[in-house]
């Protein structure tokens, strides 16, 4: 898990409209390869902050929620700048809108949280190369094996 001691982080839309804060650790962080996300974010990949969302604060501007297809069938939520159309985060079916999958590259220091497992990377671009380090995985992954006791804890306190 990625190990930041600062725990405040914020974020937004291109245009500033739209701003965000959290001020907890995210319970974990993943680096998704999916043909879905690479779609969605017009790049090779997505890379998702998982906090709950009674933790994340809108600082300024009104968001729009987009319902979109996903991968699953069940659809998510995609949470939009209602602007200049950035996605700032989403909800997917499984835990609703309990936890927000925060988009790491709208963070204003996305560097701060780099992936703590790399997903569905039978699909990665062939020319993404992927650090040695970090779990990778040909499809999802199991939870209980890779998130910290921590963010399991903090996952079954919102009932999810």
């Amino acid at each position: 898990m990625t190990q930041d001691s600062t725990r405040t982080y914020e974020g937004g839309c291109t245009c500033r409209t739209v701003r965000y804060r959290f001020a907890v650790r995210p319970m974990f962080v993943n680096c998704c390869h999916c043909r879905w996300c690479q779609r969605e974010s017009g790049s090779a990949f997505a890379v998702n902050a998982m906090v709950e969302t009674e933790r994340l604060a809108l600082v300024c501007g009104t968001p729009e929620t987009v319902a979109t297809p996903s991968n699953s069938g069940k659809g998510q939520q995609v949470v939009r700048c209602p602007t200049c159309r950035v996605a700032l985060w989403s909800h997917y079916a499984g835990a609703g809108a309990k936890i927000a999958f925060v988009r790491v590259g709208t963070l204003d220091e996305p560097d701060r949280l780099p992936p703590d497992i790399h997903i569905f990377t039978s699909s990665k671009q062939p020319w993404v190369v992927l650090p040695a380090d970090t779990p990778a995985m040909d499809e999802y992954y199991d939870r209980e094996k890779y998130w910290p006791a921590e963010s399991l804890a903090r996952r079954r306190a919102l009932g999810v």
